[in-house]
């Protein structure tokens, strides 16, 4: 009886291992020599998060943009790029980089100024570039934006 016993033990566990390596074996997913390309698997959502002025940091964010758009394609993800306290310096009027924040928005990216930073710094709308949008608190937003399954992106 013992040796019965035994043997069926040994050939249920036999069983089990083959059926976790079949159903492994079956189970979706992208191996490296197969995976489908980025643009294939549904619509994305991304947050940069720009808290600098320097305007190496923001061309390197628009450049992240920018690529994420011509990779995956513009209709296939929405970007929102939120910016807070000295990163404001280059959402300004006089900004060094304005005519790429314009191009970016005209691509359909959402880009937002933290209105708690712009009081700080005693910035009011009419010191912005034009067409940016505003949230109330710039942290709030990008916790808010993770929590809806967007990815976050600081450069």
């Amino acid at each position: 009886m013992h040796t019965i016993l035994s043997w069926m033990r040994t050939a249920t566990a036999g069983i089990v291992v083959l059926g976790a390596a079949a159903a492994m074996a079956a189970a979706p997913g992208p191996s490296p020599a197969s995976a489908a390309p980025i643009a294939d698997a549904g619509r994305y959502k991304v947050i940069v998060h720009v808290g600098d002025a320097e305007p190496a940091k923001w061309n390197v964010a628009l450049n992240n943009v920018a690529n994420l758009q011509k990779e995956i394609g513009a209709a296939n993800i929405d970007i929102e790029v939120v910016a807070i306290n000295a990163g404001l310096g280059m959402l300004k009027v006089d900004s060094p980089v304005g005519n790429r924040v314009a191009d970016a928005l005209k691509s359909g990216v959402v880009i937002v100024a933290c209105e708690n930073s712009m009081h700080g710094q005693k910035l009011v709308r009419e010191d912005m570039l034009a067409d940016i949008g505003y949230v109330k608190a710039g942290v709030v937003e990008l916790i808010e934006r993770q929590r809806q399954g967007y990815a976050y992106i600081r450069p």
